[in-house]
Parts: structure tokens; sequence; C-alpha cells
């Protein structure tokens, strides 16, 4: 090795880590902590301007978190195990860059939708579900609408846009979920839901092992978010609620301060979670509180396959235009790849995040989103806007 060869070698920066090891928190890189973070949940109407319970006709009733008061609606679609919280820090970022609306609603079995069998997570159930609660909230006259799904959401979304079921459809944004990749993660999605802890002490505890699990690496997003992903549950022993190993709250900071003791009064996250539905408040009269997650995600091994199957050409099927949103151009499959070739749909790749793009990086993802709204003049951009 030349001299010369020698010394590019030696003053190289060391390589960038995998994509995933990373994200909104700063790419993977660690530095001194200087006390315990903030792991205080904020309440959704921070973010959205107020929320919508639509009861539909068959009694079934659905939660929709609204922004924005003009301009076409971006409806957005939660992944599975999420909520309607997973866009509120995306929400409150695209409704700056141009003029839309947003809504987000909770899948039945999620967040603070109610329905009377909430265990139908069937593809063909969710879509209607979505179609019928547009139809129920815009009526005959609804506007332009623009779906936004994620994951599970972005699978629903398709089927949506391929069944025709919201008229004035007209544009679809699918984000970080392909056939084929979705269909090889399942056989090991049991084995990953079991890895996760049943129950947290405390919202902060869920919503620090989120952070530091990696599920969600935005701690701004994950403060929103979790909320609407776990349940509060009275008077279980929470000093053996959790399995050795997967305590949220035994992960501790490098110089971390000693905490406070803590006063008998209502704390901030029993407030926010009573917040998200007046028929969920809970009075803090038993000493002993823990939370445990909204769903049960393994009980619907049995729709996961309907999701994800023949979704590519759903996906390039449908007649409107089209962006796939991903944390990786690994995931693209072959009919994915030949249709981008052919200029069939618009994609876009955000690496350095992990599954939850929208959560770690929603400053990207909305400007992202909005690039592909104003390019096909679907929305009008506003002042903070650059293409």
């Amino acid at each position: 090795m030349s001299e010369l060869h020698k010394r590019l070698h030696m003053s190289r920066l060391p390589p960038m880590g995998p994509p995933g090891l990373g994200g909104a928190l700063g790419a993977g890189r660690r530095g001194p902590t200087r006390g315990r973070k903030d792991f205080t949940p904020v309440p959704w109407d921070q973010y959205f301007e107020k929320f919508e319970d639509i009861k539909l006709k068959n009694g079934d009733t659905f939660r929709v978190y609204e922004s924005g008061t003009s301009g076409p609606v971006c409806f957005f679609l939660h992944g599975g195990g999420y909520s309607g919280l997973s866009w509120a820090v995306l929400s409150k970022i695209l409704t700056r860059l141009v003029t839309c609306r947003c809504a987000a609603i909770d899948f039945r079995g999620h967040g603070s939708s109610v329905t009377l069998d909430d265990e139908d997570l069937s593809a063909d159930t969710l879509a209607r579900d979505v179609g019928s609660v547009v139809e129920a909230k815009y009526g005959d006259d609804a506007p332009p609408i623009i779906l936004v799904g994620h994951s599970m959401g972005g699978a629903i979304a398709v089927h949506v846009a391929a069944k025709a079921l919201i008229p004035s459809l007209m544009g679809l944004a699918v984000i970080d979920v392909v056939e084929g990749t979705a269909l090889d993660a399942l056989s090991s999605m049991q084995s990953f839901l079991r890895g996760r802890p049943k129950v947290f002490k405390s919202i902060e505890g869920a919503i620090e092992w989120c952070v530091k699990t990696g599920q969600t690496r935005n701690l701004e997003a994950a403060k929103v978010s979790m909320v609407g992903q776990v349940t509060r549950i009275e008077g279980m022993d929470n000093t053996q609620s959790e399995s050795d190993g997967s305590n949220p709250n035994s992960i501790q900071e490098e110089e971390e301060a000693e905490q406070p003791a803590q006063s008998p009064k209502k704390s901030k996250s029993d407030e926010v979670i009573e917040g998200q539905s007046s028929d969920d408040q809970v009075t803090n009269t038993t000493p002993a509180a823990t939370y445990t997650w909204r769903i049960d995600l393994s009980k619907t091994d049995k729709y996961w396959r309907g999701w994800f199957e023949g979704l590519s050409k759903l996906f390039l099927g449908c007649p409107v235009p089209k962006m796939l949103l991903l944390a990786g151009v690994d995931r693209l499959d072959k009919d994915l790849t030949v249709g981008q070739m052919q200029g069939k749909f618009q994609m876009q790749v955000l690496p350095q995040c992990g599954h939850a793009v929208h959560e770690d990086v929603p400053d990207k993802v909305a400007d992202v989103l909005a690039t592909f709204m104003v390019r096909h003049r679907m929305v009008e951009p506003t002042s903070n806007f650059q293409m």
C-alpha cells in the first residue's frame, strides 16, 4: 500500500451503521447523557385540533383525530397495534407545508374505537370500516381524499383503493409495506410479539421501552403515540407485572439523577390517558395500576396473510397517483421493481430509520408527502413549502 493510500485509509471516517440503528434521535450515535430523559406522555391536543367519535348505523364507533380547516383530506391509516395518534407529529408538520386537512382513524380493536366485534381484523372488514367512516363523516359531498397508510394500514389503504370504497379518492401513499417482505416476516412475528413486555408499570415506562428498543426512535412521537397503544388495568400487583429482563423501568440512563418521591396526587400520565376517551376515564383510587397492550396482536395471526397476499398487484392496479415510501430498497419485490421502472408509481427511500418511518422522521415524511401532493396538484403549497 502506497503512503498516499495509507494516509487516506487512516483518515477515513468510521463506517455508518446499518439502516435501522439510528433515526430521528441521532442516527445511531449515542453521546453522554445528562440526567434522566423525560418520558412524560403528551396529550393529543398538542398536535391535533379535535377528535370525533363517529358512530355507524351498526353500532360501531370509530375515533378520528383531526387537524386543518380547509383543503383535501389526508386520511391516515395506522399499522397493527398502533393508533391514530401515531400520525400526530406528522400531521402537525404537514398542515404547515400544504393546505390540507388531516384525519387519523383508530381501527377496530385499536385506540379508542369500540365495535361490536373488535376481533375481526380481516382485510375486507377493515377496508369496509374505512369506507363506512368516510361516508358517515363526509356524506355524499366528500372532499378529495388522499389515503396514507403505514404497514397493516398501508395494506388496508390499498384494499380500500382497489375496491373503490372512497369515490373521491385522488391519491394513495403506502409507507414501509411490501408484499414479499411482509409475508416473509410473518413466520417470526409471533416470536417478536412474545419478546415484548406484557404489561408496564406506567405510561412513562411504556414510552421508555418504546424508544430504547427502537419501536419508535423519535421520543417526541413516542410520547404522544404510546398512549393510544396501551390501556390501563386496575388492581394488578405491579411489583410482579413484568417478566425478568423485559421490565422497561430496569433500563437506566447513564448518570441518571435520583428521582424525588412521587406525591399521591394524580399523575400527568393518568390525565393524558384519561383524556383519550370520556368512556375510558379512570379515577386514581386503586394504588396498584398497570398498563397493557390495547390489542393482543398475537391473536390476530389468522388475518395476517390476508392483509398482504396479492398486495403488489393490487397497488399497481389502483387508478390514482401512487407513492411507496420505504425505509430500505431491499424491501422492494419483483412486481414493484418492474412497476417502478415503468413509472407506475413514485418511490422514496428514507434510510437510517426504523419501520415506523413516519414517527422516526416525521419532518422528512411530511416533506415527501407534501412534494408528492403538490406535484400531482392535489393541494396548494404554503409559504413554508419548498419542493
